[in-house]
């Protein structure tokens, strides 16, 4: 089931972002792209979830989102250690929010975060959080500017992430 978080607050004293969950849809089988070292070769599903959040930027009147390496890492490993760890939380098991984990590895500038696992390609991802409104608002925060995925592939998943930023 996919996850969100939404942007983060603007008051350093407001309270953490909320998250929620909505229905993931049965798992599908797809292609498997060509490697792409070190990730797990899925580079193609991940542009392609950037494709696709821009189809549905434009139709809502937002700008594209780039492709933005840093959050790309960040979404990748986070999806990593979700697998790894088998966890499904935007908190990591220490305790460690998007935010936290964004200012950890050096990345200012985190809008927002989805999570999803289970859907097995880039337009069955998109299509579940394009169907909860929460994850809905993140895509078409027409704030947010770049965009980093990550895909990891392993048992209970695939795992998603995106990261989102201004």
């Amino acid at each position: 089931a996919p996850r969100t978080s939404p942007a983060a607050p603007v008051a350093p004293t407001a309270p953490a972002p909320a998250t929620s969950q909505a229905p993931a849809p049965a798992p599908s089988k797809s292609a498997t792209p060509a490697p792409r070292p070190p990730l797990d070769g899925h580079s193609a599903e991940e542009a392609a979830v950037v494709e696709l959040v821009n189809q549905e930027r434009a139709l809502a009147g937002c700008g594209p989102v780039r492709a933005n390496p840093p959050l790309a890492t960040l979404a990748g490993a986070f999806s990593l250690d979700m697998a790894t760890r088998g966890f499904f939380s935007h908190e990591d098991p220490e305790g460690n929010s998007p935010w936290d984990r964004a200012t950890k590895a050096g990345i200012a500038g985190l809008g927002g975060e989805n999570i999803a696992r289970g859907q097995g390609d880039a337009e069955a991802v998109m299509k579940a959080w394009m169907n909860s409104p929460d994850h809905k608002a993140n895509i078409l925060n027409c704030e947010f500017r770049t965009l980093g995925v990550g895909v990891h592939v392993a048992a209970g998943g695939p795992w998603w992430t995106q990261d989102f930023g201004f």
